[in-house]
């Protein structure tokens, strides 16, 4: 027979369990941790079923993984590479080449973009009517068309139509243009680099120092240290001179020669690189310039006349008032225009430019069959891009609301 006393404990303690689990779910912060772990469960199930289905299916189909093609000879070659390659080079290295490629373009173009939509998105606002409309058009104009046909249009219709080589626009006896590409003098300091690299670091240093002295004073004060623009100036310029001297380095410039029917040696530039760049370049500008635009009308009209009113000229106004208060408005959707530019640069594989999308997840995939694993490198690569891109300009972002306040 059963104990009465342990079937009437047995009784007692379920209720005050469902009550113990009605109190918890009736608890506010207890809830939304709960549902965050079941669909973190789920999220991770369904993950773990799809990578379990895809081995299965590659298994069945008697497709091979892993990452051993990455040593494998890749036997291509690359026409732009920032590192040495070659045919006898492995697609590890490919991978490589791509990458560097794409931050090269995306980096120059968030750069120029960058540029050319302040200036553009200024201009938008000026008093001068002839300006003021000419930024319009722009704007208009370049964000309404699709960024593949002006990727096309700046390549075969622009690039495609310049000379060939032995008729090229030359500047000089240096500089050559033609439709294989931009070809400039390349620097090369044959000794005491290192020297002159660490003045260059110094001098960085010391003006970025300096600048924030000059800020602290203009702050505690309300007046410039005088001079202190030139002073940073001399920085920049004087100590990498002073230790170009004293260290003895020399420097040769390797100019561009025409030898068969292209030029040898220089820095060149692939009209592959300059289409997408220009297209890049003023397609995200024109967004930015509305993105600079509406920061700058979010800024209150008293501020600019208070500004005036203090005997600032207009420029000053704009600098030292409008702007800096427009940057809080300005950051996060310039902030996702960086992003669209870095992520844009995939459709370079259209006219051949050899960007990580072209190298590696065309031709490698191609060769290699490895799907899964290059399409799942590919997406890491832009992904870690994003984020970082976003990581930096929330910094920024909060550095500048930091100030403001």
């Amino acid at each position: 027979m059963s104990d009465p006393e342990h079937v009437s404990h047995k009784k007692n303690a379920t209720p005050s369990l469902v009550k113990e689990a009605l109190r918890l779910w009736r608890d506010a912060s207890f809830r939304p941790l709960f549902m965050q772990g079941v669909v973190v469960l789920v999220v991770v199930m369904l993950g773990v079923w799809v990578i379990n289905n895809t081995m299965n299916n590659l298994e069945h189909r008697g497709i091979s993984t892993g990452f051993d093609f990455l040593s494998q000879e890749a036997g291509f070659g690359i026409i732009q590479s920032l590192v040495e390659y070659d045919e006898s080079h492995s697609y590890g290295r490919t991978f490589v080449v791509g990458i560097l490629n794409t931050l090269l373009v995306s980096g120059l173009g968030i750069f120029f973009a960058t540029i050319l939509g302040f200036l553009v998105g200024i201009a938008r606002l000026s008093s001068n009517w002839l300006l003021a409309r000419m930024a319009s058009v722009f704007i208009e104009t370049f964000r309404n068309i699709p960024l593949l046909l002006q990727i096309f249009f700046w390549y075969f219709a622009v690039l495609a139509a310049l000379p060939h080589p032995r008729q090229s626009f030359a500047l000089g006896e240096s500089v050559f243009l033609n439709l294989r590409g931009l070809f400039l003098p390349k620097p090369i300091i044959e000794q005491g680099l290192l020297p002159v690299m660490v003045s260059c670091l110094v001098a960085i240093g010391l003006a970025l120092f300096l600048r924030s002295i000059n800020r602290r004073t203009r702050v505690e004060t309300g007046k410039s240290i005088s001079g202190a623009p030139w002073y940073m100036v001399a920085l920049l310029v004087g100590i990498p001179v002073l230790a170009w001297h004293l260290s003895g380095a020399s420097l040769v410039l390797d100019t561009p020669e025409l030898k068969g029917f292209n030029f040898r040696g220089g820095i060149s530039i692939i009209p592959e690189l300059g289409a997408l760049l220009l297209a890049l370049t003023i397609y995200t500008a024109a967004f930015i310039a509305e993105v600079v635009r509406a920061g700058i009308e979010s800024v209150q009209k008293g501020q600019k006349e208070a500004a005036a009113s203090l005997g600032l000229k207009p420029g000053k106004v704009l600098t030292l008032v409008v702007i800096p208060q427009a940057m809080k408005v300005i950051i996060p959707p310039l902030t996702n225009q960086y992003l669209n530019l870095a992520k844009n640069s995939s459709l370079a594989t259209a006219i051949g430019y050899p960007d990580l999308v072209s190298v590696f997840a065309g031709t490698t995939l191609n060769q290699t069959g490895q799907a899964v694993e290059v399409i799942a490198m590919t997406m890491a690569v832009y992904l870690t891009i994003s984020l970082s891109v976003s990581l930096l300009m929330n910094i920024y972002n909060k550095r500048v609301a930091l100030i403001e306040r």
